[in-house]
């Protein structure tokens, strides 16, 4: 709960950072199409110093030092996992979208949780909503503003004792019409927060187009399309963290299919020689995967369990759906419908394995986890 000073001025910092990272990518651009080095964090900071003490933008020195260079160094980790193929290339950052900054050293934070105030450089004593105790030495502190309101993300350090893992392993299948499937038979139903929000959404997009960019009537109309689509991404959230941690905590080991959800989810629309089939299908299927957040589950699992002291194993998904968990027999017959499967080895003793076909798969891989852990 900052006065209204305050958050004109953490307005201004989070739009220098946002500066300071857009004038630093785009000349990174630059040196790459003159053929020069790219710069470091260290050379970047340097030019940091520049920016900050030149005549065209003094307004810099108004923010704090440190929030500015970990803009930098946020850019370098950006630049490091585009290399590593774990990102795509760094994009402009745009305001309104993603507002924040981070300060790095402790020495310059204050906490104090009986009263609920927090001391941050060039800020003073700021008043916060406490959502839940915080443990441990503090090492950073991040501002952030998400729908016209502002948060705080206070990283701590602190001891625990290394848990161990509870239950049994069990394989998992994720599929569209039941988002994630038990082997020991138990499922999750999809929530599609996207979905049930998508009418309410859509006309809320159509008034807000109806306005005069840049008015108080189209303002007001930004900020409620903004609201939804926070209302949609909490919920989302909410139920993946509730359904990971259930998971998490009562099984050691859980095997899931390595699906690679971007190729899973690309355009089948092609090209205008080469146009592509069922494309509408095809694109309900891509907005149910990125509505129910299977890479966000998968990213959450692998996270929790560690915490947990369990483990995520990931099985290629090649012939996942047509191996009998029973006996191994592969064939492309063990699955005749979508929902059935059936095991039709011709040598099979009475009675057959027979059973739901996410449940089939999701035993495979639960028998594949445990030959792992073997």
């Amino acid at each position: 709960m900052p006065t209204g000073e305050q958050q004109r001025q953490m307005r201004r910092f989070a739009g220098s950072c946002r500066f300071v990272f857009n004038k630093a990518l785009a000349l990174q651009k630059e040196r790459y199409e003159q053929g020069e080095k790219k710069l470091g964090y260290a050379g970047l900071c340097k030019l940091l110093t520049e920016w900050r003490n030149g005549t065209e933008t003094p307004w810099l020195k108004e923010a704090p030092t440190h929030p500015l260079q970990q803009t930098l160094k946020d850019l370098e980790r950006a630049y490091a996992n585009f290399f590593a193929q774990r990102a795509d290339f760094p994009r402009f950052k745009k305001k309104g979208q993603r507002d924040s900054f981070r300060y790095p050293d402790p020495k310059q934070i204050k906490l104090d949780q009986a009263n609920g105030r927090l001391f941050l450089p060039k800020l003073g004593w700021l008043r916060y909503r406490n959502s839940r105790e915080v443990l441990g030495a503090v090492k950073n502190v991040t501002v952030g503003q998400s729908c016209g309101k502002w948060y705080v993300s206070i990283q701590t350090e602190r001891e625990v004792e290394q848990p161990l893992p509870n239950g049994a392993a069990v394989g998992i299948d994720m599929g569209v019409a039941r988002f994630a499937t038990l082997s020991d038979g138990t499922f999750y139903a999809p929530l599609n927060s996207f979905k049930r929000h998508e009418k309410r959404l859509r006309k809320a997009q159509r008034a807000m187009s109806r306005k005069t960019k840049f008015s108080n009537n189209w303002k007001k109309a930004k900020a409620h399309v903004q609201r939804i689509h926070s209302r949609i991404g909490n919920a989302r959230r909410d139920y993946l963290h509730k359904a990971t941690t259930t998971i998490s905590q009562n099984h050691a080991m859980v095997c899931i299919e390595d699906l690679q959800v971007r190729n899973m989810s690309r355009s089948a629309a092609g090209t205008t020689e080469v146009p592509g089939r069922n494309v509408r299908a095809k694109s309900g299927l891509n907005k149910s995967i990125f509505d129910q957040g299977w890479f966000e589950f998968r990213r959450q699992l692998d996270y929790k369990l560690a915490w947990n002291g369990g483990w995520l194993v990931a099985v290629p998904p090649r012939n996942t759906s047509r191996t009998c968990p029973c006996c191994g027999h592969v064939s492309a017959d063990n699955r005749q419908t979508q929902a059935r499967f059936e095991c039709m080895r011709p040598a099979q003793p009475p009675p057959p394995c027979i059973r739901p076909r996410r449940v089939a798969a999701a035993a495979h891989r639960a028998a594949c986890a445990a030959s792992w852990a073997a």
